[in-house]
């Protein structure tokens, strides 16, 4: 009796009745609609609904790309507090920008709607300064690409902006103590002269810029750590990290406290803990497309599997879920395989016998730089036939190699498996 008034209890906490259900089924077919017909302002007005829950914006942002729909960084001449549409492009919310804050936002848009774009970094600052346009909102919004489309680089930006910065200011500083500065008396034409030129340092490592992206807005935006490897992420896990995250409404977890489960991702920080013992444990954080979570790694596990537990590993857990009363839940690690253990079959499709001959030799060429322990398959459309090459021939079918086959054979002759 006890165990089914609990399940009543429960059901009770998100039980549909008829006019309720009814409701729910009006606003699906209204926003399946929306969907279909205007797919961008869809997703950016879903993205601005949950612009406070990075795990969400991560999982809806990955949405886009499957749906085709570019996600632009946050940009000061086309951007607005919220996610907005740019043509067939969502542009980022300039206010999911870490440290910048509302009142600075709409200072920068109520500047731009008024005297129009901004020229570059220097025109920008000498337009805003004064009000809330602290340091540290230049340095995240450069952080988060908001200033890429004015031309300039976000190394060569981070390298200037304190230099352009305390220019303007102690210019402004004259002004009021009616000092008349040698800018003020050149002409219009000659002021470009003294403008602060953007040094010639390049730019960051794509390493770099997807850690600042994540630093100042919580997700990536120009890129992911795991991008290249989703096809074999999604074939091998059974959950994401955003299974694991507490539903506001109904306080359930999508998956089930005591399940079995695996999810993949890049261990992005390990922390060491010891048990009264004095036995090695470590609680990890793994970070997938979509989001984070907490994994426990008690010592027997951590005996085993601890060597290749490190900081951007890229690594497979099973395990049981742990739920617990009102927090996300975690995982606990049972076993842990290295995404390059998993084994992977490059295949390369020819149309005939005829046209594998003539290009065999281009292809061995393409792939005698590249070892590793992915099994590579050649398949003849006509005769259907297909052939293993030996394991000596196996290669390790990253980026740079799955690109330059299908630049030669053409992407749809080129699959990883």
């Amino acid at each position: 009796a006890g165990h089914i008034y609990d399940e009543m209890m429960d059901f009770a906490k998100y039980a549909f009745n008829k006019s309720h259900a009814a409701c729910y089924a009006v606003v699906s077919y209204q926003t399946a609609y929306l969907k279909y017909y205007h797919p961008v302002e869809f997703m950016a007005a879903l993205l601005t609904s949950v612009i406070d829950n990075s795990g969400k914006v991560s999982e809806y942002i990955l949405s886009c790309k499957n749906m085709e729909i570019a996600i632009l960084p946050p940009d000061i001449n086309h951007g607005q507090a919220g996610f907005s549409v740019d043509g067939n492009s969502i542009c980022y919310a300039l206010d999911a920008v870490k440290g910048v804050g509302t009142s600075a936002i709409e200072q920068i848009v109520e500047e731009r709607n008024l005297r129009g774009p901004y020229l570059n970094l220097q025109d920008f600052i000498s337009r805003n300064i004064g009000g809330e346009l602290k340091k540290n909102v230049i340095e995240n919004l450069i952080k988060a690409g908001a200033f890429d489309a004015l031309g300039g680089t976000r190394k060569q930006y981070m390298s200037i902006y304190i230099q352009i910065l305390d220019r303007i200011s102690n210019d402004k500083k004259n002004n009021m103590a009616g000092q008349i500065s040698l800018f003020d008396i050149v002409s219009e034409d000659q002021k470009e002269e003294f403008d602060i030129k953007l040094p010639d340092v390049g730019e960051y490592s794509k390493e770099m810029k997807l850690a600042f992206e994540k630093e100042v807005i919580g997700t990536y935006i120009s890129g992911h750590p795991l991008e290249e490897y989703e096809s074999i992420w999604r074939k091998n896990i059974k959950n994401k990290t955003t299974d694991f995250i507490l539903n506001e409404e109904t306080h359930f977890m999508y998956v089930k406290d005591g399940a079995k489960t695996t999810i993949g991702g890049l261990i992005s920080e390990k922390k060491i803990r010891y048990t009264k013992t004095e036995q090695v444990m470590a609680i990890l954080t793994l970070e997938d497309l979509v989001g984070s979570m907490e994994v426990l790694v008690f010592p027997a596990a951590y005996k085993k599997y601890g060597n290749i537990l490190n900081e951007d590993e890229k690594v497979f857990i099973s395990g049981r879920v742990l739920g617990e009363d009102e927090k996300d839940g975690k995982l606990i690690c049972e076993s842990v395989t290295r995404f390059e253990d998993v084994s992977r079959q490059l295949w390369i499709q020819f149309s005939s016998l005829e046209e594998y001959e003539a290009a065999s030799q281009d292809m061995m060429d393409i792939m005698s730089t590249s070892e590793g322990k992915d099994v590579v398959i050649i398949y003849i459309k006509e005769p259907r036939m297909k052939k293993q090459l030996p394991p000596n021939q196996n290669v390790n079918a990253d980026k740079i190699l799955l690109t330059a086959l299908e630049e030669r054979f053409g992407v749809e002759n080129i699959k990883l498996i």
